[in-house]
């Protein structure tokens, strides 16, 4: 039905409008009694063998949505109907900003893939708290950033402010420092200033009574060398996780015609690198840390390759516009028949 008819009927029209008008047709269809139990029962599995343990937290299942979707928490609540076992809102930064300049969305429908450079457009981190306090029972992973006018040298404290606001209100956070779309951003995964970003925090996080699972997400453009650096860096600061992958700069073999739009590509182009990613963490750190893998998830099978490679999560997002909500419930089937 999604792919037959509606996927078809929203490609129509420009990406970011969709977006918009996708959010506000599952709030009203929501408010309707018994749709949201008509969603549940469409797409949430639930078994209790899917139940897993990662980094402290319990998850209903390991299928998550990724940040980048409901930015602001604006739509969380409805979106766990969709059967996911967490939702990431975010990025999030210090001050509300408009982000980069309108077109910048885009669909590469011949490679099943979309690039972006939003630029970490969101209403600020305050205004998101008040959301988050009427959560009741959804595991929120909060994803934080710095805002565009912040320099390199003061970002650190764009990230303390975003933790602080949010320590109450999230489960996890997760550190974007490999978003392509705020200038000099991806300079902050360079081992010195990642290390002391994430020292930081980590301290700071250490001085509360209770103690939140910080993970860094990291680029699928990082060298061999970058990423035994962050092995290394996770080691030191001992933070929980790793979120493997965000988007990529590469334009590697694509063959839509917006394939020349700068932003970062994400979508199946992405799913070998990011697998690579992820395994190559694993093994090169002896399965030392958790690993939420994201990128290229387009089916269920590529879902169980990221968690055959040593993810102990996934997360989807592109997969997720072009596959629909039934792709979350084929994963969790996939899991729960290898069983």
């Amino acid at each position: 039905m999604y792919k037959l008819l509606i996927r078809r009927i929203l490609f129509w029209f420009d990406p970011e409008k969709v977006h918009y008008f996708t959010f506000s047709l599952i709030r009203i269809l929501s408010k309707i009694p018994g749709v949201s139990l008509i969603f549940k029962s469409l797409y949430k599995v639930k078994d209790r063998r899917l139940e897993t343990e990662v980094f402290g937290l319990k998850f209903k299942n390991p299928v998550g949505l990724a940040a980048g979707f409901d930015k602001d928490a604006k739509l969380y609540k409805e979106l766990s109907n969709f059967g996911f076992g967490f939702i990431e809102i975010g990025t999030l930064t210090p001050k509300g900003q408009e982000g980069n300049p309108k077109k910048r969305l885009f669909r590469l429908k011949e490679d099943s893939a979309i690039i972006n450079r939003m630029g970490f457009n969101n209403g600020g981190v305050l205004e998101v708290v008040e959301r988050l306090k009427k959560n009741t029972g959804v595991l929120i992973g909060g994803n934080i950033g710095k805002n565009k006018l912040t320099s390199n040298e003061d970002a650190t404290l764009d990230y303390e402010i975003c933790f602080d606001a949010l320590f109450d209100y999230v489960d996890y956070f997760a550190v974007n420092v490999s978003s392509p779309n705020t200038p000099n951003l991806r300079a902050l995964q360079d081992k010195e200033p990642l290390t002391q970003l994430l020292q930081t925090l980590q301290n700071k996080n250490l001085a509360k009574p209770k103690q939140k699972p910080i993970l860094l997400k990291i680029a699928p453009d990082l060298t061999d060398d970058q990423l035994l650096d962050i092995i290394d860096i996770v080691k030191q600061t001992e933070i929980a996780g790793v979120i493997a992958t965000n988007t990529t700069i590469s334009r590697e073999g694509l063959q839509s015609q917006n394939k020349t739009e700068m932003g970062g590509l994400s979508g199946k182009p992405l799913t070998s690198r990011s697998t690579e990613v992820i395994r190559f963490l694993s093994v090169k750190s002896n399965k030392a840390f958790p690993i939420i893998g994201v990128g290229g998830i387009h089916s269920a099978d590529d879902a169980i390759e990221k968690l055959e490679a040593g993810a102990s999560l996934v997360q989807l997002y592109t997969g997720f516009i072009y596959e629909g909500p039934a792709l979350v419930k084929a994963i969790n089937q996939k899991i729960l028949s290898r069983m």
